[in-house]
């Protein structure tokens, strides 16, 4: 091969290696520096193809998605002298990727940083309360404020915290049986002063409502016997008034009534004849 022809196939090859090392790719997930001679230049999110001088520019690759920081469980004491052993985590992201190379250089930086950072916000909010806060009442709270402090903090060196969550929060092994008596005992005291006031408030109810009911029979008593009193009033009002129109007739019927009630097949009645039961049942 001719010396004229290698030269074209040479400035080739070295064209490409030149357009190899002036072109790099960011993907969706991750975001860069580009640096030159060891100073910043520009820092790259979009994803997609970008340029570089040769040689002279570097790229640093930072993950754009979320991040976990997992610590390894620990101990710490509560406003009422209780241990508590605590596992938590926490989701971050790098947010500003010159600060965060400045800072921390790397996730593993980053990391060690979240360390100091995380368990001392929550080992100094949790000491602030007692134990029962912690484990049961308060805890998405003091959580939330732990992560606004974690946040702040975290800031300067370009992460942000997302969320910091307590995964467990138990009792040293040594010490939880006692605690636990303690807790049963103290729970005991509760449930048995509920079932106290309860039985006064049940007790205090049925007295009204005996009292209450009394009041009722009392008062429908007292109309019954009224409408039964204004009843026979205006009975004997109408017999009066038809015993005055025919005294005869009037006799009549209530005899009949009297017969009717006193005499039936079984019944055996030994009266003089002359008597006035009969006076209706003689017929001449």
């Amino acid at each position: 091969m001719r010396p004229k022809a290698i030269v074209p196939i040479i400035a080739v090859v070295i064209a490409l290696i030149v357009i190899a090392l002036s072109v790099f790719t960011v993907d969706e997930t991750e975001q860069v520096i580009l640096t030159q001679l060891g100073q910043y230049v520009r820092t790259v999110s979009q994803p997609g193809l970008h340029f570089k001088v040769p040689v002279l520019q570097n790229i640093i690759k930072f993950e754009a998605r979320v991040l976990e920081y997992d610590s390894a469980a620990d101990q710490i004491l509560t406003s009422d002298k209780k241990k508590l052993v605590i596992d938590n985590y926490a989701r971050w992201r790098i947010s500003e990727p010159l600060k965060f190379y400045q800072t921390v250089r790397s996730e593993s930086g980053a990391l060690a940083r979240l360390d100091d950072i995380i368990f001392s916000e929550i080992r100094e909010e949790l000491a602030r309360h007692t134990l029962s806060e912690v484990i049961s009442v308060n805890r998405d709270k003091l959580m939330n404020l732990v992560t606004d402090q974690c946040r702040q903090k975290a800031d300067e060196f370009g992460i942000e915290i997302i969320d910091v969550r307590v995964k467990r929060a138990d009792l040293p092994v040594e010490v939880a049986p006692s605690v636990y008596a303690r807790m049963k005992a103290e729970r005991g005291m509760i449930a048995k002063r509920y079932r106290a006031e309860g039985g006064e408030e049940a007790d205090k109810i049925k007295a009204e409502t005996d009292m209450e009911k009394t009041i009722i029979l009392a008062e429908a008593y007292k109309m019954a016997e009224k409408m039964k009193g204004e009843g026979d009033a205006e009975a004997i009002k109408i017999y009066a008034e038809a015993f005055e129109q025919d005294l005869d007739f009037y006799a009549f019927i209530k005899t009949l009534e009297t017969y009717e009630k006193a005499l039936n097949k079984d019944t055996t009645v030994v009266l003089p004849a002359d008597s006035e039961f009969f006076k209706y049942l003689n017929t001449k």
